[in-house]
């Protein structure tokens, strides 16, 4: 992880320039300049099966569109991260900016697919991130422990709303009748 000395900005984050064989991608998370390596296969493969299965359900149902990593998700000056996985309700649609090509606002959802290096930061950083900006619906995808973890906002704070592992299914509750079997996503 690569941390900038001072707090970092949105805009200034957009102004900085890269080297072309830059090879990372880079999220701020309460200003601090966050790098991170290209996701691993398993990652990716999860990453695909998910988002196959969300766009199958919401797009023919016009419930909002489903957004893939990477894509700059403003919540605040200094609060821009990159979700796996992010669902915006057609209700919202108004945070999505196309001149800038970023979500600019709280997503309806997000998901965060644990890696070895990210499991502090998405347990603990995004998950107190996710909650104070008030995104009605957290995701977790554990590969390790083949298990999904879906947290709800309840008074504020986030809440334990299903969990499953390989053998069970998960039902959001943001995205009505929107059903995930966990073995599906790790095979």
């Amino acid at each position: 992880m690569m941390v900038a000395a001072k707090k970092l900005t949105y805009r200034e984050f957009r102004e900085m320039e890269f080297n072309d064989n830059d090879l990372f991608l880079y999220e701020i998370l309460n200003g601090i300049l966050v790098r991170k390596s290209a996701p691993h296969i398993l990652h990716q493969r999860i990453s695909q099966k998910l988002n196959r299965l969300f766009e199958n359900y919401v797009l023919p149902k016009q419930l909002g569109e489903v957004f893939t990593a990477p894509v700059d998700v403003v919540l605040s000056e200094v609060n821009a991260p990159q979700p796996d996985l992010i669902f915006i309700n057609t209700a919202n649609a108004n945070i999505i900016d196309e001149v800038e090509g970023i979500v600019n606002g709280a997503p309806d959802l997000v998901v965060e697919i644990i890696s070895p290096s990210s499991i502090k930061r998405d347990r603990i950083e995004k998950k107190a991130i996710y909650e104070q900006f008030g995104i009605p619906e957290y995701w977790l995808i554990d590969p390790n422990n083949q298990s999904i973890e879906i947290y709800t906002l309840k008074e504020g704070k986030y809440e334990l709303h299903a969990f499953a592992d390989a053998t069970e299914k998960v039902q959001s509750a943001v995205i009505a009748g929107l059903e995930v079997e966990a073995g599906a996503i790790f095979q």
